[in-house]
Parts: C-alpha cells; structure tokens; sequence
C-alpha cells in the first residue's frame, strides 16, 4: 500500500553534486530541482513562466529587466533578494567557478540590481535563447554559501523551494521534507526519498512489490513487464534529449575525418530504435530533435553503409589500427553501448567499453580532450529547447564539453546565439548540421523518450524536460 506521507523514488544513481550550479545530469537535476527556485520556469505545457522573477521586460536588444518575487525566503528562513539573483548569476558564469553550465549563460557580461529593485542583465550580444537559458538558473543564498564555502553547500544545500534537503546517506538516498511556508503550490506529500537503484530490474521490482513510487530510466522490456502487473504502469515520453556517440578528434586516428566518418557510416540508427529501444525513440540525422529551436527538416546526417565505412578504414591502413577507448556509465542504456561497439567491431575497428561510475564518467568527457576517451556515449539534454543549449556546449571549443578546436565553427556558433532574427539563426544552424554531417565530432543517434514507472495511483504525467516536480504530485482519490 502506498505512503501517503511519503514518496519515495528510486534513481539509477545518488546525485553527483546537489549544489546547482555545479551539475545538471538528470540524477542531480531530479533532486535539487525540488530544493531550489529558480529565475523561470516552465508550466506541464512546456511554456516558459514566472518563478522568481514574476516578469521581465526588454530595456534594448542587450538588456533585460526582471521584476523579482516579494516575500521568498530561503529553507533557514533568510529572505530571497535580488542581491542573491545577482549573485547567483555571478557565480555560475564566473569561469574561475567552474560549472559545467558555464557555456549556456557565457552571453551574459553583467547582473546588477537596479534603483527600482529588479535585476538587470546584460548580454554581450542579443541571445535569443537567455530566457530559455534562465529556466535553469537556480537561485542560492549568498550569506550561506560565501559563509560554508562550496563543499559544504553541495552536503547540506539550502534553497527556497517547494522541499528542503533533510539528509544525504552517500551511496544510499536524498532525503526531502515539504516546505510549509513555501510561496508557491505547497507539496501534498510531508516527505520524499530519493534512492540510488542502479540495476533497472531491481527498480522494477521495488515498484511492483510497492518498496517505491516512481523509478526512472526504464529500458522497454521492463516497460513491458510493468503492463502485466498489478497497480502500476509504464509512462513515457518524448524527450528534448538527443542520444549521441562523441568522438575525439584530437586522438590519434580519430584525428582524420575518414575514421570518423567511418564510423558514422558504421552505425545502424534504425536498428537501435526498433530492435533495442522498442519503437519509442526517434532516429535523428542532426544533433537536436524537432522539439528544438534550431532543427532544420531534412537534415539526414551520415547513412548506414557499413562498406564505404571499411572501404574508409582501408584508406588509413595502419593509423586506423588502435584500440579505441568508450566511455559509459551505468545510468545510460548498456545494450546500445554495446550495440554500437559491435556495430564498429563489424567493419573492422577495435573498440574497449570502460564503465565507470557517473561522476568519473563525467569527468573524463569534461577533461582535456588530448587525455580523455576516444568515444563516450551521450544523451544530451540543455531542457531550454533551443539548439543553442546543445550545439554549442557540445561544439565550441570555449566549452568543457567539446573536443572540437575549430575557430570557424566558433564564429558560426557565436553567430546562432547573437542575433534575435530567427531566419538567420536558422540559417547559421543549418551550417552546424552541416559541418557534423561532413566533420562528424559527434553521431546523432535518436530523439530519447523518457520511459518510467509509476504507481497507477501516482497523479503526475512526464514532460520532454524531464523534470520531478514533488509539488506537482499527489495521489488519486
């Protein structure tokens, strides 16, 4: 029987960080998501709207003016001032900091509170895609993280969301308590629990036995147990999220386009959407999905044409012969990884999956491109749906998480984000497509649907930003 005073959900792994400002992979995201505010949000429809900022207003092309929520405090009873939007603007786009969300706010030159109280920020240029950007701004406590410092923010956060953090068992779960004074919609359940499950089976039996609410990150023949059995259901949807294989261009081999192309060439997309993912997933020519701003129709990306790959492979003779590293972690899906190893197995390459944990894993697709893995396996996610937040995080080389050092790529990417003209930045993202089409950094592989599984009585429908929104939960009467 289900806690009425209790949710309980089971993640793949614990969070990497609960500071966030500092990582927005989906096991972070779907916690600190509920202990945090941020700038603006987005409704179930997928519309952007207020959160903190209660509304904006364009001063020229280049600045812009949000009006900031009276009567918010912090979880330590502090209130939420527009000192602490500046600061927390200030914090996340200080590249000393570090936050690997740096790429998505670099546009933004200066946060300043203005004489009638609100926040002001300036762009270096008009940035189309800001206020799909500030969805994700999180706003924090300027007192409480200068006075503990970073470390001990990420162990014990404080925000001004809907729940407060209550307890962090390393290794084991989250755990969230309701905020009663919360501004907003108060949550209907006092408590939750986020638990770190990493085999999927395991998932699927803590919600049919009823140990859990809601368990993420379901494969579809889990998805078709779930339909069998009693009291729960699979729900899915189709996500912003693009699966992807980054490649490394500046390791050996992988350093001449024809290997990469190659292995492009390699790659079944159909196969792995209907043979392994059941039909729920989209196969995509293009590093966005429809649901982005940025997509451009007819795009098709590299075909399957596993001769022309080893005809390429031939051409390089004995450079093309090395083993090559492929980075993965358990939250993502191991039968396309292995899939995709097999598939480059087929036409000649010799490939090495190394599974490590996620925070690793992270790590070393963030590193110096020179000493990181030859491949990793992607799913990328901006939930800003602007191409903007995947393009140029994954391609520019000012960001953490590209390999590519291409200066004329960067002005393209520059570009896209500057002007406010949407048949220019279409114009300019059809030449991005164009150059992963040719260069091939990256493989777009499909358009991910989110699939999970839920107490039938569970009142919650998923959304493409694949959010967890506690406060917008209950139970069905």
């Amino acid at each position: 029987m289900a806690d009425a005073e209790l949710l309980t959900v089971d993640l793949v792994n614990e969070p990497s960080s609960l500071d966030p400002h500092m990582q927005w992979n989906p096991d972070s995201y779907y916690v600190y998501r509920n202990i945090f505010d941020n700038l603006l949000t987005r409704d179930d429809e997928g519309e952007i709207v207020p959160q903190i900022a209660t509304e904006w207003e364009y001063l020229s092309d280049t600045e812009i003016a949000f009006t900031i929520r009276e009567g918010v405090t912090f979880h330590d009873g502090s209130p939420l001032t527009a000192e602490d939007v500046v600061y927390s603007v200030e914090r996340i786009t200080n590249p000393d900091f570090g936050s690997p969300q740096l790429s998505q706010f670099s546009t933004i030159t200066a946060a300043e509170v203005m004489d009638d109280g609100r926040v002001k920020l300036t762009t270096s240029a008009p940035y189309p895609a800001l206020l799909a950007q500030l969805v994700k701004l999180s706003i924090v406590p300027q007192a409480i993280v200068e006075e503990v410092g970073q470390e001990a923010f990420n162990l014990n956060p404080v925000g001004s969301g809907p729940y407060r953090f209550a307890g962090w068992d390393r290794g084991v779960e989250v755990r969230l308590e309701r905020n009663d004074e919360y501004w907003g919609e108060v949550g209907d359940f006092p408590a939750a629990v986020f638990r770190a499950v990493p085999d999927a089976s395991t998932r699927v039996a803590n919600l049919v036995s009823g140990a859990s609410d809601l368990v993420v990150s379901l494969d579809p023949d889990l998805a078709m147990q779930l339909e069998t059995a009693d009291g729960v259901e699979p729900r899915t949807a189709l996500t912003e999220r693009v699966g992807y294989l980054k490649l490394n261009p500046q390791k050996p081999g992988l350093d001449d386009p024809r290997m990469r192309r190659a292995i492009a060439h390699a790659i079944d997309r159909e196969l792995i959407v209907e043979g392994l993912l059941g039909g729920y997933d989209q196969p995509v020519g293009q590093m966005l999905t429809p649901a982005h701003v940025g997509w451009v129709e007819g795009v098709e990306g590299v075909p399957y044409d596993p001769e022309a790959a080893r005809a390429l492979l031939d051409e390089m003779g004995d450079a093309a012969d090395r083993t090559l590293s492929f980075a993965t972690a358990p939250v993502f899906d191991q039968r396309i990884v292995q899939a995709l190893q097999q598939m480059l197995t087929d036409v000649g390459l010799d490939v090495e999956i190394e599974m490590t944990d996620m925070s690793t894993y992270l790590a070393k697709v963030r590193g110096e491109p020179a000493q990181g893995p030859d491949l990793s396996f992607g799913r990328w996610s901006c939930a800003c749906q602007d191409a903007d937040g995947v393009l140029h995080p994954l391609l520019h080389s000012g960001s953490s998480w590209s390999a590519v050092r291409e200066p004329e790529l960067d002005v393209i990417l520059d570009a896209a984000r500057a002007t406010l003209d949407e048949g220019e930045r279409l114009s300019e993202y059809a030449k991005v497509h164009e150059y992963v089409a040719q260069e091939v950094p990256l493989v777009p592989l499909y358009q991910a649907a989110i699939i999970y599984g839920a107490d039938e009585r569970l009142e919650w429908t998923p959304t493409p930003n694949e959010s967890l929104f506690i406060n917008r939960m209950d139970w069905a009467e």
